[in-house]
């Protein structure tokens, strides 16, 4: 198969496996996607969505969050990891977003990569699933999948996302995202599949020779 033959039968088959994937990080606007897409850098969605309730208990919205101390934050997302960074980041952030955005979340990703902790992955996400802007966040499975199915060389994530990019139509890349993120946690982690065992792996690599 040539990489764009690759491309078209993983299109088809995660669009088959996944018609409409649903955004795995409990929120009910931008800013709480925002706050929770921050909280799951090097942390699971489950983890995640076990702690934001208390967290969005405590705040909800930007105005609340920026009258919040570092510490009161800290001792809720602590289990998320990268504590105090995470809770200083989402102070911080609030107060950006209440002093030069009039408390709304930036649709941009100049500004968005602007906020403290928000990186282009985190702005990728935000941008895609909060205002259904054309984005291919990379996280760890889809940089993973994409070097099993040979659709990209591995060698950065940077080049992961603009090889993806290419290789997809530019309407596709919102749902794909969420799709090879759901493929590579069920059929394709780490572990679980050594590129030849899953369904896509072994169509596309071929099961492996003893």
């Amino acid at each position: 198969m040539t990489k764009q033959e690759r491309a078209r039968y993983v299109g088809k088959r995660l669009a088959e496996l996944y018609p409409e994937p649903p955004i795995p990080l409990h929120h009910k606007d931008p800013y709480t996607l925002l706050i929770a897409v921050l909280l799951s850098a090097q942390c699971t969605d489950k983890r995640v969505n076990l702690t934001t309730p208390a967290l969005f208990k405590l705040a909800d919205t930007p105005q609340k969050m920026a009258r919040q101390s570092v510490e009161a934050v800290n001792a809720i997302v602590r289990p998320c990891g990268l504590a105090p960074r995470k809770a200083e980041a989402i102070v911080g952030l609030s107060k950006i977003l209440c002093d030069k955005h009039k408390g709304k979340v930036p649709q941009t990703f100049p500004e968005l990569e602007a906020l403290p902790g928000v990186g282009h992955k985190t702005a990728s996400v935000v941008m895609a699933q909060a205002f259904g802007f054309p984005a291919f966040p990379v996280d760890t499975h889809i940089h993973r999948l994409a070097e099993r199915w040979r659709l990209s060389d591995g060698s950065s994530v940077v080049k992961t996302e603009r090889d993806l990019k290419k290789l997809f139509p530019e309407s596709e890349w919102n749902a794909l995202h969420l799709r090879f993120i759901y493929y590579g946690r069920e059929h394709c982690p780490a572990r679980g599949c050594d590129g030849h065992r899953c369904e896509i792996c072994s169509v596309l690599n071929g099961p492996r020779k003893s």
